[in-house]
């Protein structure tokens, strides 16, 4: 679902209400606002929560001192007026401490994402996403496509898009780049597709 006003973009403190009132009415959907549209995400289903599940016990096996914290949500773009729900962000155990419902994005080492069987994947997943986990820095973004089963891991950072974006199928070993420096094996990513 994607909602616009007469205006170019949806202020934040508008989203910030409107938030409020749709946790209160649906659980089931989670709102995130990117480029100054509000985006509605469907809360995950069993194979995605699995993914997120295997991704998080590789990042605390491989590097103990991190956590992948599922759904956080992260203040995002170049000025920081966006905000997106990662299905999952890599930072320091403890990086978010006291910073409520949108935080700061600057302890997020990789922003995750796996994709949903909704209308809104393409755009949001593949092109809005990128764009603005690049314009708030992250360093890699990981996207566990659902639809293609392929991983595309995207890294380089320029303010402006990710420079590099490497895509393997499932089954495939890839590494994700520093400051992140995790290898994964994704032959078990085919278990959990339609």
């Amino acid at each position: 679902m994607t909602v616009t006003t007469d205006r170019n973009h949806l202020e934040t403190s508008v989203f910030d209400e409107l938030t409020l009132i749709v946790a209160r009415t649906d659980e089931r959907v989670r709102m995130e606002l990117i480029d100054g549209k509000l985006r509605s995400k469907v809360v995950p289903d069993g194979d995605h929560g699995r993914i997120i599940e295997w991704l998080l016990r590789i990042c605390m096996q491989s590097r103990p001192e991190l956590f992948l914290y599922p759904d956080q949500g992260l203040k995002v773009q170049a000025y920081r007026s966006g905000r997106a729900r990662p299905d999952g962000s890599l930072a320091p155990s403890g990086a978010f401490v006291g910073q409520g419902e949108w935080a700061a994005p600057e302890p997020v080492l990789m922003a995750v994402e796996v994709t949903s069987y909704d209308s809104d994947t393409d755009a949001r997943g593949r092109v809005e996403k990128p764009r603005a986990y690049a314009e708030t820095g992250i360093p890699v973004y990981l996207l566990i496509d659902r639809d293609s089963c392929e991983v595309t891991v995207y890294s380089e950072a320029d303010g402006v898009r990710y420079e590099s974006a490497r895509t393997v199928p499932f089954g495939k070993t890839v590494a994700l780049p520093g400051p992140v420096d995790i290898t994964l094996e994704t032959e078990q990513l085919k278990d959990w597709v339609r």
